[in-house]
């Protein structure tokens, strides 16, 4: 059977490039995405940065809330991390020199985004250098990492640079006197001591016991470093991003070579009734068809891998310089992505011909004397089983997920493979759907386009299948994230009843007083904070939360409330949400609040689920000592919002945003990786779509010189040949797009209906522009693929064509 086969691919080589290329192509994905996979399976230990320089102690307050259970210890970081108790502090000063260290946010305009501020005292400690200028000396002046702003220039913060420091890659700071830095940070939550670890850990404990200060030495000391945890989450990010490509990967390409075997075998089908005629057997053509493509998938997949080889590297340099991985990443070195790559495209190749073996093995010698062109059944009955079973199956998960669980919809790993069963059982079906859904075009070239389409069922269902993928993922991938942020822009314009909502400008804490003191101004302070709850008493479960003041939210925020009343709130109670394992009225749930202190709490108000962003509320007794950093303003019955506005802006380190751009700037935006990640499942939905275009026209060639031979014969224009192929080639991509967005349709409507069920606002957004250029591109490919063949074609005369076979 070897033998044969191999005879038979360097005969009929033509029938298996698109096949060899397309299943090259997806085993080389499948090695790049493996590749990066485990690149990002775990970070190096990060060496400490802030602290690069100091030999000293650091010793941080309570920043882990730990709580046991039946099955171990649980921990969280907590919201607001304790200060280190006073009794600590002048302890750990009677053994050496203590430098405060204090770290807050910083917002400058036109500085670099993630300012963060810290006394200079600590300058030292990594070691930054003066590159020019001196140091702080007075309240109002400061020293800057990096070349954004120079010597003598003065920020829009009010400070006077006088001096500059080399950056030292890991951040973007603003140094302060140390007075100043105390002034904008009180809490103090981390110190340096110049003494014995020992002799700290000692004074500690006989301080206070019990108090959860922690003390970092060594390596230990790079987390004290602002965000220790980045590389670990970007790698989290890596992770969903590669390995949605690589399940995608592996769809489409099933997809596109089982759909190639299957229109291969068909187009075959006088080649295996001449076989059968000379005493073949039905095992003996199965036999072969496997063959074929066992020796296409052995060849394709090793090259694949060399080809992953080569594309990782590059890969890993991508992402790098576009800010999605830590400076470190690299890839490749692995072994067993490429072992998964081989075995995966192999078992693709074999498990893609299996049902077209199965069907070569059924053709009667009878079908070597056929000459007709209209393909027999439109579905085979493997087909229509597996079509009529998963069609139902996708309708009921999705029905049964919209009953029980509606916000398991909303989550990126759902939507994104929810598509896929719903548009792989619309493929299977797609032959049955071509007679009714082909439409009927005026004059002779639109019954001949019908005629064609109608008759080679099979042929128009495998070009329109990789339409249909391409098109109902760009309307899924990018619909649903569309409508998703939209619902929550929506919820931000509907929650927010302010006229002005005011916000820190330098992380120094408001002066609420001074606010609340502006003349036509009900000012209402919030904070944001979190809270802990244990779920089924195992898991420990973060919910964000604001502290309020219950009097005054009524009138500047309009909540979601199904049950009970925001307005009963007080200092041992809380409102939450459905999302909740407890939350009905009345009840009392344990919590930990934002700096670890355990709390029972009654529940007096719960919020609809809405898209996520509806967290707990609590009175400002139970924020865990979060600073206010959110003013929402409303205008007295008569006051005049400029001067309000002006009056606003007076106070020292406020930023005013009026409603509209508060509302502007709080709407959801996709982050870099999410949009990377979309786009690159677009791409290789799109690769394989001009893939499996290329291949199917291309192996249709050779049938179709057969009709475009009769059509000049009967008196038919060159030109008038080419406008009947680009007609074909439009209805099947009319055809496909249809199924597409047919897709598109009903995922859009099953995001719609679950926001619903969320009490969240249903908007349907459809991404027409980017299924425009995704059905433009899918109709160009067609077009190139069916026009250059037929253009070539009809270089020859009419009558070289006759011989011409399929």
């Amino acid at each position: 059977m070897l033998s044969a086969a191999l005879r038979t691919l360097r005969a009929r080589w033509a029938s298996f490039v698109g096949s060899f290329v397309a299943l090259t192509v997806g085993v080389g994905l499948l090695a790049v995405m493996g590749q990066a996979l485990a690149a990002s399976r775990e970070a190096p230990v990060r060496a400490p940065e802030r602290f690069a320089g100091a030999s000293a102690v650091v010793v941080r307050g309570q920043d882990t809330l730990r709580v046991d259970t039946p099955i171990g210890a649980r921990t969280a970081e907590l919201a607001s991390p304790r200060a280190v108790p006073d009794a600590v502090v002048a302890a750990l000063r009677a053994l050496g020199p203590v430098t405060e260290d204090r770290s807050f946010p910083v917002r400058v305009a036109d500085g670099p985004g993630g300012l963060v501020g810290h006394p200079w005292s600590t300058a030292r400690f990594a070691p930054y250098e003066l590159s020019a200028g001196r140091a702080p000396r007075t309240d109002g002046e400061v020293v800057v990492t990096g070349g954004w702003a120079v010597v003598g220039e003065r920020l829009s913060s009010g400070e006077r640079v006088v001096g500059t420091v080399r950056g030292l890659g890991f951040e973007d700071a603003v140094f302060h006197t140390d007075a100043r830095a105390a002034q904008l940070s009180p809490a103090l939550r981390q110190l340096v001591v110049e003494a014995d670890s020992a002799a700290v850990r000692t004074a500690i404990r006989a301080a206070v016991a019990g108090s959860g200060v922690r003390v970092l030495t060594g390596g230990e000391r790079r987390l004290a470093d602002a965000d220790p945890g980045r590389d670990a989450e970007a790698l989290t990010a890596l992770n969903a991003l590669f390995g949605t490509a690589g399940g995608v990967t592996a769809f489409v390409s099933v997809f596109v070579v089982a759909s190639t075997f299957a229109f291969a075998v068909e187009r075959r089908r006088r080649e295996f009734g001449l076989l059968r005629t000379a005493g073949a057997t039905p095992g003996q053509v199965r036999r072969t068809v496997l063959a074929e493509a066992l020796l296409v998938g052995v060849l394709a997949s090793a090259a694949g891998c060399a080809l992953g080889a080569c594309a990782a590297p590059r890969l890993g340099e991508l992402v790098v310089e576009g800010g999605l991985a830590p400076r470190w990443y690299a890839i490749g070195g692995d072994v067993w992505p490429y072992h998964l790559a081989f075995w995966t495209g192999l078992t693709v190749a074999l498990a893609g011909a299996v049902t077209a073996s199965w069907r070569a093995g059924r053709t009667a010698p009878a079908q070597a004397l056929r000459e007709a062109s209209v393909d027999g059944r439109a579905l085979t009955w493997a087909r229509r089983a597996c079509g009529t079973a998963l069609l139902p199956a996708a309708v009921a998960t999705l029905t049964y997920t919209l009953l029980t669980e509606p916000g398991e919809l909303l989550h990126r790993k759902t939507y994104i493979t929810r598509p896929m069963l719903l548009i792989t059982a619309v493929a299977l079906l797609a032959p049955a759907l071509v007679r009714p859904l082909t439409p009927r075009l005026p004059g002779t070239t639109g019954l001949l386009v019908r005629a064609r389409a109608v008759a080679g069922v099979r042929r128009t269902a495998a070009v329109a299948a990789p339409v249909l993928v391409t098109v109902a993922l760009a309307g899924s991938l990018l619909g649903v994230p569309a409508t998703l942020d939209g619902a929550r822009a929506a919820e931000v314009r509907e929650r927010t009843t302010a006229d002005f909502v005011v916000t820190p400008r330098t992380g120094t804490p408001m002066d609420v007083r001074a606010l609340g003191r502006v003349p036509g101004a009900v000012v209402s302070p919030t904070a944001g904070t979190a809270v802990y709850a244990l779920e089924d008493g195992v898991a420990l479960v973060r919910s964000e939360a604001r502290a309020v003041d219950p009097a005054l939210l009524a009138g500047t925020v309009r909540l979601p409330v199904t049950a009970g009343r925001v307005e009963d709130l007080d200092d041992g109670s809380i409102v939450v949400n459905e999302e909740w394992a407890e939350h009905r009225v009345g009840e009392t749930v344990r919590v930990w609040l934002g700096d670890g202190t355990p709390r029972s709490l009654r529940i007096v108000a719960v919020l609809a689920t809405g898209t996520g962003d509806n967290g707990a509320y609590v009175t400002a007794a139970n924020a865990g000592g979060a600073a206010v950093d959110r003013v929402d303003v409303r205008l007295r019955t008569g006051a005049d919002a400029r001067a309000v506005a002006a009056g606003l802006r007076a106070v020292a380190g406020a930023d005013v945003w009026s409603r509209a751009r508060w509302v502007a700037a709080a709407e959801p935006r996709t982050d870099g990786t999410t949009r990377l990640g979309l786009f690159l499942v677009l791409g290789i939905a799109l690769l394989y779509t001009g893939l499996s275009l290329a291949n199917t026209l291309a192996m249709d060639a050779a049938g179709r010189a057969r009709d475009l031979a009769a059509l000049r014969l009967a008196g038919a224009t060159a030109g008038q040949v080419l406008r009947l192929s680009a007609a074909e080639a439009l209805t099947v991509v009319a055809l496909g797009t249809a199924l597409g967005l047919t897709v598109t349709a009903t995922d859009l409507a099953a995001t719609a209906t679950a926001l619903h069920l969320l009490s969240a606002p249903p908007t349907i957004v459809v991404p027409w522009t980017a299924l425009a250029w995704t059905t433009g591109a899918c109709t160009l490919l067609a077009l190139t693929a069916t026009l250059i063949p037929t253009a070539l074609a009809l270089r020859h005369p009419p009558g070289t064509w006759q011989g011409a076979r399929s």
